[in-house]
């Protein structure tokens, strides 16, 4: 991982009264010491904010609260930190709200180990055992399982894909959940399910 782009990011946003954090695969796979491909990172500032201090970045996905900027050849997204509530479409929620809480963050990810957040210092901050199940390979989600998949069947396909590419296993409660609503795939728009096999394939 190139830790520069992460660190002056963050001082950038440090600068204007910001904080910003590694989340997603790109701790996960910090963490488990492999290669980086993914820069995601969060911060609790809004795109209209950040817009006053980071003016060459690509603003097309800003309601929806990401931010993309390519530094050195990397592509990195920055999203605001949010809330989400209801699903109404079994892939999108019906609003968002953003926030400054990480603790109202890390309620809308999938499984614990992709709700690590990783601070300016190198520091975790998890809130759901995500580094212990990191440590014992297990792709948990967070929160109902049910109701998970139920919010976005895909992310049936996303458990298997972390599931094979880092050889990890089930926790028992996601492990029924994924066996009782795999039919859920059959809502999903066919190029999403196209999308989430090749990056499977990568």
């Amino acid at each position: 991982m190139n830790k520069e782009i992460f660190v002056n990011l963050a001082k950038l946003f440090n600068s204007h009264g910001y904080r910003l954090y590694m989340i997603g695969g790109t701790t996960r796979d910090y963490l488990l010491g492999r290669e980086v491909l993914d820069y995601d990172f969060v911060t609790d500032a809004t795109p209209s904010e950040m817009k006053e201090f980071l003016s060459d970045a690509n603003y097309v996905f800003e309601k929806y609260g990401t931010v993309k900027v390519k530094i050195n050849d990397i592509h990195v997204d920055i999203t605001t930190l949010r809330k989400e509530s209801e699903y109404n479409d079994s892939r999108h929620p019906s609003k968002i709200v953003f926030t400054k809480d990480l603790k109202e963050d890390y309620l809308r990810r999938d499984f614990t180990i992709n709700a690590i957040y990783m601070d300016e210092n190198f520091n975790p901050i998890d809130y759901c055992g995500g580094i212990s199940d990191l440590n014992n390979k297990i792709i948990r989600f967070i929160g109902d399982p049910v109701k998970r998949i139920k919010e976005d069947p895909l992310r049936i396909l996303r458990a298997e894909r972390f599931k094979e590419k880092l050889g990890f296993s089930y926790e028992t409660k996601t492990e029924e959940a994924i066996k009782e609503n795999y039919e859920l795939i059959n809502k999903l728009n066919p190029d999403k399910v196209k999308e989430e096999i090749r990056k499977k394939e990568k």
